[in-house]
């Protein structure tokens, strides 16, 4: 969708007025003939909290329609997300009505700049559609083009450079896009392709082939894409915001499975086509970074992903294979299809001993079971800080991505120990998967403040959200680019 902004609206624009409490019926947009229609139509609108309603006019009239949106006024500033929400239920309305192009202007005085920023980027989170690759379709309505009509100059060169160049989007739509191809498309070298884009906007880029990972003995996650011929990869992404800052950086980590079979312990074939995303929590962990290159953020921050196919072949790993980790640690692979947690406990392990970092957060479509408890609605989380729980609650509830604390302890990670390795990868009893997956991970961290995102019911929506149509949702971006703001900068 293309945005821009404009002092005045044309005949063939579709004219959206947005408004809190009160129409003021701007006569350098309408003229008197719509402003007496608007107003005899307004009668009905009183008492309504929210609504959208398009009236339409005589052809006499400069324009035959005009659609009025009023957005519920009590939002605090931790409730911005229901201005973004409002933002794209609006998109949603215009589609339906098949409204193409559009103009949009805010009652000024019931909004300040900050308010109008978030309701665009609501309508540009949700303009976002994955259709590269169909040729032939039946006619679909989407939204073509969006213009800001600004007749006294509220947004400064500076807002609307933003608003125009996607900055607040891109980072979330690179995500989307990482997660909707197909694996045949995206494989572990091509998702290190795919992110050579961040390099622009001042990352480095550190990617580690197969030879030197063997060399650090990375044997974990080797052992993951030993069945495929696309080799492993491990992407490292470095952004320096503050180089006079010489403690300890922050740190994401994101499991890049792009395409999981399962590999020996084979998955059903209904429904295998959804793992082309177990790559979300890598493909989160690169929008977050270019998110936060795009705007500068004020923090030294690493983004590390471990990247592999998982496929069963001559050469496959075997269910009662043992592995040697980086960490020391040896790993009875029960269950070849538990492979998220082997790649992310070599990738967890190199991040802490190399770069010290004073927290890690590692996102992954971990477990099936996370999707048992807690739906489609919100990503557990699993940490060994409470200061780092409540940090990452009070973004959640920011940006309404939720999510919900679950347990680790002791009892839990017996169940993880074995009898002929340091541990087994799976517990081999049908309860509490997703926190003895959680257990594992916690293994390879040490002593450094961690968080795990289990987002495996988060990062693919079949009906859409608020902010995103069906498919990709680019969950976690967004949250963890406001907690980063909020605790470093």
């Amino acid at each position: 969708m293309k945005i821009t902004f404009e002092k005045k609206k044309n005949e063939k624009d579709h004219l959206v007025i947005i408004y809190k409490n009160k129409l003021s019926f701007n006569q350098q947009v309408l003229n008197t003939e719509q402003i007496n229609l608007l107003k005899n139509s307004n009668i009905s609108f009183k008492g309504r909290k929210e609504f959208t309603e398009t009236i339409h006019y005589s052809t006499k009239a400069e324009i035959n329609s005009l659609t009025i949106a009023k957005i519920h006024s009590e939002t605090s500033d931790e409730e911005s997300f229901k201005l973004e929400s409002s933002g794209g239920r609006l998109l949603s309305y215009l589609e339906k009505k098949k409204i193409l192009n559009t103009a949009i202007i805010f009652e000024d005085k019931e909004f300040n700049i900050s308010e109008k920023k978030l309701i665009i980027t609501g309508l540009n989170l949700k303009s976002y559609k994955f259709d590269k690759y169909k040729t032939k379709s039946k006619e679909r309505h989407f939204v073509e083009s969006l213009k800001i009509i600004d007749p006294q100059n509220k947004f400064n060169n500076s807002d609307k450079m933003e608003i125009t160049s996607g900055k607040r989007v891109k980072g979330v739509f690179l995500t989307r896009d990482l997660v909707s191809e197909p694996a045949n498309v995206l494989y572990p070298s091509k998702f290190v392709d795919f992110c050579k884009i961040l390099k622009k906007t001042g990352i480095s880029i550190e990617v580690l082939d197969e030879r030197k990972m063997k060399s650090l003995g990375m044997n974990a996650l080797l052992g993951v894409s030993q069945g495929s011929v696309r080799p492993a990869r491990t992407m490292i992404m470095k952004w320096t915001g503050d180089p006079s800052n010489k403690k300890q950086p922050i740190a994401f980590i994101g499991k890049g499975v792009t395409f999981d079979t399962g590999g020996i312990s084979i998955k059903p074939s209904g429904g295998m086509e959804d793992m082309k995303w177990d790559m979300g929590g890598a493909g989160v962990v690169a929008g977050l970074m270019y998110t936060l290159a795009l705007r500068k953020a004020k923090a030294n921050v690493i983004g590390a992903v471990g990247l592999v196919e998982n496929m069963p072949d001559g050469n496959a790993q075997r269910p009662g294979d043992i592995v040697k980790s980086m960490s020391g640690q040896t790993i009875e692979v029960l269950n070849t299809d538990a492979e998220g947690r082997l790649v992310l406990a070599d990738v967890l392990w190199y991040v802490k001993e190399k770069f010290k970092p004073k927290i890690m957060v590692d996102l992954a479509t971990l477990t099936g079971a996370i999707i048992v408890a807690l739906g489609d609605r919100y990503a557990g989380m699993f940490t060994n800080s409470n200061d780092l729980a409540d940090k990452l609650y009070g973004s959640s509830k920011e940006t309404q991505e939720l999510i919900w604390r679950l347990p680790l302890d002791s009892d839990f990670d017996k169940l993880l120990n074995c009898q002929v390795a340091d541990m087994k990868n799976i517990t081999g009893a049908r309860g509490a998967g997703s926190i003895t997956a959680a257990q594992f991970l916690k293994r390879f961290v040490g002593e450094v403040d961690w968080a795990h995102l289990d987002i495996a019911g988060v990062t693919w929506s079949k009906k859409g959200t608020s902010l995103s149509r069906p498919g990709g949702t680019g969950f976690g971006v967004r949250l963890l680019d406001n907690f980063v703001k909020k605790n470093y900068g």
